[in-house]
């Protein structure tokens, strides 16, 4: 995995890779170096390999990818998002992908297998050309442990004021703009906005010009997001772009209800109604006239809060996600029915 510092893919790279180490999957982690996360890793009883993983030209990464897994021997490589796809080397395992979003394919043409962590992104797949049985959908699993709540007084937020949330990177993509524009139409409310990014100075702007500055808390990057969802009211799912909605499940599985706009992940995840409110994608009106609802009506918000909590159990918690990708690399590993043809090859005699 060769991806950011944060983000939400690297996030939940290392949820998988320890809750494999603990299910007794043997496993070499190769990294994009990062202290952190190299720590947990080992930490969590993974042996870790962190390589450079430079944008183009980087030829040092590839080789020591080679190396790392000529050492190895691996059944399986499995390579997250575009940058370690391209530089995994070839060799007699089985070769798969994980996307966690409509990427071009062209960095996937030497893969045997592709994962899409949304049904959708495997039909994007298939009808890209991809086989169907090569094709396989993983869903993510998040983070359940709870955590006392943030002392609302220390962010200057009144016991009684609804609070809303909203988690991600500060990016165009994720309609913070549109969550601010909602929040003007629900007077007395709050909203707090975790993450860091390029959009930061807009969107405090944006607060301002909108006159809701004062019911605005920016907490940057947080580490105790349990934290914050034991604090909110409402969970806030802004995104223009969105395709899965790892946040969507973790509102779940904390019991917060859901209000979201119907980008991909969101419309595939909830139903309307029953396990999340949906409004209308860019829609600021219709954001805020579905927390209004749940604003208005606690005993609606019990509700779809308890209904997403069953769905996260039944389907997206840890052990059924981990289950679901055991079973898949003992489909796809070498001598497999499932797994590719492959000729004998000694890797140039490494040991």
């Amino acid at each position: 995995m060769a991806g950011a510092p944060v983000g939400g893919a690297e996030a939940f790279f290392t949820r998988l890779v320890p809750a494999l180490a603990r299910a007794g999957q043997q496993q070499l982690a190769v990294i994009r170096t990062h202290a952190p996360r190299e720590h947990l890793l080992r930490d969590a009883g993974v042996e870790t390999v962190a390589l450079p993983f430079r944008g183009r030209p980087d030829f040092i990464s590839p080789w020591l990818f080679k190396r790392a897994a000529r050492r190895y021997r691996p059944d399986i490589v499995l390579t997250w998002m575009n940058r370690a796809t391209r530089a995994a080397p070839a060799g007699p395992w089985t070769f798969a992908a994980r996307l966690g979003g409509y990427y071009d394919l062209k960095h996937y043409r030497r893969c045997d297998h592709l994962i899409g962590n949304t049904e959708d992104i495997r039909r994007y797949l298939i009808d890209k050309g991809w086989p169907k049985d090569r094709v396989w959908y993983l869903p993510n699993f998040v983070d359940a442990q709870a955590m006392p709540p943030v002392n609302k007084a220390d962010l200057d937020t009144p016991d009684e004021a609804p609070l809303l949330l909203c988690l991600g990177r500060l990016h165009r993509n994720k309609g913070f703009d549109v969550a601010l524009a909602a929040l003007a139409q629900l007077p007395g409310a709050y909203l707090w906005i975790a993450g860091i990014g390029p959009e930061e100075a807009r969107l405090k702007a944006l607060a301002g010009e909108l006159g809701v500055a004062g019911r605005v808390r920016f907490l940057g990057w947080r580490a105790d997001v349990p934290a914050l969802f034991a604090s909110a009211d409402i969970f806030l799912c802004s995104s223009r772009h969105e395709p899965l909605g790892n946040m969507v499940i973790e509102a779940w599985a904390h019991g917060v209800p859901v209000v979201a706009a119907a980008s991909q992940g969101p419309r595939q995840l909830i139903v309307d109604g029953r396990t999340g409110l949906l409004a209308a994608n860019e829609d600021a009106d219709a954001l805020a006239r579905a927390a209004g609802r749940v604003i208005a009506d606690p005993a609606l918000g019990v509700d779809l809060a308890s209904q997403g909590r069953e769905v996260f159990q039944s389907r997206y918690d840890e052990a059924t996600v981990v289950a679901a990708y055991q079973d898949f690399f003992e489909r796809v590993r070498p001598g497999s029915p499932e797994a590719p043809a492959r000729a004998a090859s000694d890797m140039g005699g490494a040991g």
